[in-house]
């Protein structure tokens, strides 16, 4: 493919910077300037609609040149961009086109499904949530709303927009059906979401979302042969499918064959663009969804599970480059790299303003006794947070939460709950005013509303756990927040933490994981805040050794449970029996007792870790551990 002209706009549109990317707002002609344009427009449409998209082309850019915010000849463009495969130039045009015409449906659903298919989650909910107010009543509105939040970790939501879409269009359609499976699948509804990938294949055998997703819940729920018998089916329909195949080598890893998945995945071809995820492994993108257009191939998903199944069979250095080409891949494909200044601004103004000081002079949220409380279990991405969180829920007065978004969502309101002009965490100085004096109160209280209406908690239920990844990184706010709740803090040896984020994808902590020593940054700076954050201020707060829950479980576990306030529970210590589907990607590992495989890994990949480890020296030492 040619270089686009150094007189046109780098992403591709083949318009002039001027009116493209670097466009200036001043630069948009008035409307009846420009009345002789709309006979051009009307023909660059109509030119598209026949097929005579070279002329639709030359028609648009003409056009745009003149006026830039013509909303038909930006979206012919765009369409045509679209289908020549110029993502770059796609994604300009659609979101020129949402800028200027932020009512057009279309458009608006448009960009949120592109955004959703690269990942950006957050910013497609913004859109998506556009078009739901712009036609509520569209059923493509919910499914796409859908679709996101069940990606976004938060499937509770997504399962009430599916069931708008089945109540506004007043028919089962099997992909709805099946996306609303797998959104219940995510909550471990096991048995309602199988009965809709049965209702969905009966009505349409022969969809791949379905019988991928059925084979991903029966692996999930342990039933090994009813996953091999809907790969199978689907081999017959898809063979060589990426997502069947990548399924059936996490089902031969979790059934104790790593030899067979790894000679699986070996027979596939040379890297090519396929799924990724976004903080777990076993996703699958709901019908829908925009899908990658290489058939076959390892990409960063297979690539991780790879370097897993290696790692089993002892073959480190192996494992590690599979390890790295996944993480290089992911980076090409999403264009997602650590957001290092956004996370290094944030955390220095969290340290400034979280002072003894000033923390002496603000208020705390008051403890309510008249609904369920949360437990906070924190720590890094892939430290142990699961195994805790599921050891926990084994006992009957505490409920899983999962990854619950809802401190993120207090941070994202507080200006406006707050009535600050300033943002999280400038924006707490307004409870020294006078009005504002309960308003740790009513955000406690959203955030208690908002767990209520998600259902976290069971019917007798006490507590129930929040282990949203790195929310250890607000740890004053929450302490603000729920002075008398429990924040037990797993702690790792670092350099295995950083095993663990190189053979995963997740999005969680500005995209530090996309490669090994930011990763290790995006460690230290948190482990940091929260050393802070415990100088600062009282904390009801446990910090755990991961080591200890592994070799000296019952009096770890006794400790946790005293610390909650909770009886000992036998249960607890059998918690790989407890037949709740754990919603991440240690969903596997926590079925299974406890192992002292998984501790000081690193030792494995001493050399390997050579780079980190002057970042993460100190944190080391000061976590009481050491390098071997």
């Amino acid at each position: 493919m040619n270089a686009p002209s150094p007189a046109l706009c780098p992403c591709g549109s083949g318009l002039r910077p001027a009116r493209c990317c670097a466009m200036q707002a001043g630069s948009i002609p008035p409307a009846e300037a420009i009345r002789h344009l709309v006979p051009l427009v009307e023909r660059a449409i109509q030119a598209y609609q026949q097929g005579a998209k070279d002329v639709a082309e030359r028609l648009c850019l003409d056009v745009l040149e003149l006026a830039p915010d013509r909303p038909g000849a930006l979206s012919v463009l765009y369409s045509i961009r679209k289908e020549q495969g110029k993502a770059a130039a796609a994604e300009a045009l659609i979101r020129r086109l949402v800028h200027f015409e932020p009512n057009n449906f279309e458009a608006t659903n448009e960009i949120a499904l592109m955004l959703l298919s690269k990942g950006a989650l957050g910013e497609a909910e913004i859109h998506a949530r556009n078009a739901i107010r712009i036609a509520p009543q569209a059923p493509q509105a919910h499914n796409l709303m859908g679709m996101i939040m069940t990606e976004a970790q938060r499937p509770r939501l997504g399962e009430y927009h599916y069931r708008q879409v089945l109540a506004i269009s007043g028919t089962r359609d099997p992909i709805v059906l099946a996306n609303l499976a797998w959104c219940l699948k995510n909550q471990g509804r096991m048995e309602e979401a199988r009965a809709l990938y049965e209702e969905s294949a009966a009505t349409a055998p022969d969809i791949r979302e379905t019988l991928l997703g059925w084979a991903r819940l029966e692996e999930a729920d342990r039933n090994f042969a009813a996953a091999a018998e809907k790969l199978d089916r689907l081999d017959r329909l898809f063979p060589n499918d990426p997502g069947s195949v990548l399924t059936r080598a996490v089902l031969l890893g979790r059934m104790k064959r790593p030899d067979d998945a790894l000679a699986l995945l070996d027979r596939q071809a040379p890297a090519a663009p396929t799924e990724t995820t976004e903080s777990t492994d076993n996703a699958t993108p709901p019908a829908g969804a925009a899908m990658a257009s290489a058939p076959i191939g390892l990409g960063p998903t297979e690539l991780s599970e790879k370097g897993r199944l290696l790692d089993q069979l002892d073959r480190h250095d192996e494992a590690w480059a599979a390890f790295t080409e996944g993480k290089r891949l992911a980076r090409e494909y999403t264009g997602n790299v650590y957001l290092d200044q956004v996370a290094g601004d944030l955390v220095a103004r969290l340290r400034g303003f979280f002072v003894s000081g000033r923390l002496a002079l603000l208020p705390r949220a008051g403890v309510r006794t008249d609904v369920p409380q949360p437990v906070f279990v924190l720590g890094f991405p892939r430290s142990g947070t699961t195994l805790v969180e599921q050891t926990l829920s084994a006992h009957p007065a505490i409920s899983a939460g999962d990854e619950l978004p809802l401190i993120n969502d207090i941070i994202n309101i507080m200006p406006r709950m707050l009535n600050s002009p300033l943002t999280y965490p400038e924006a707490l100085a307004e409870l020294w005013m006078g009005d504002q004096r309960d308003g740790l109160d009513n955000l406690r209280d959203y955030y208690l509303q908002k767990a209520a209406q998600m259902e976290v908690a069971e019917p007798g239920a006490a507590w129930f756990t929040d282990k949203m990844p790195l929310n250890e990184t607000h740890l004053g706010l929450i302490a603000l927040l729920f002075p008398a709740s429990p924040l037990i803090h797993v702690i790792r040896h670092p350099l295995d933490v950083m095993i663990s984020a190189l053979s995963n994808h997740f999005t969680h902590g500005f995209y530090c994981a996309t490669a090994l020593e930011t990763a290790a940054t995006h460690y230290v700076r948190v482990m940091d805040l929260v050393m802070h954050y415990r100088s600062e201020m009282a904390l009801r707060y446990l910090p755990v050794r991961y080591d200890a829950m592994v070799t000296n479980q019952e009096e770890t576990v006794r400790a946790i449970l005293d610390f909650i306030g909770v009886p000992f529970d036998e249960r607890c210590l059998s918690f790989h029996e407890n037949r709740r589907y754990a919603r991440t990607a240690s969903y596997a590992q926590v079925t299974e007792p406890l192992y002292e495989r998984s501790l000081y890994r690193y030792r494995h990949y001493r050399q390997h870790l050579e780079p980190v480890i002057p970042i993460l020296r100190p944190m080391i030492e000061r976590l009481g551990y050491t390098v071997d």
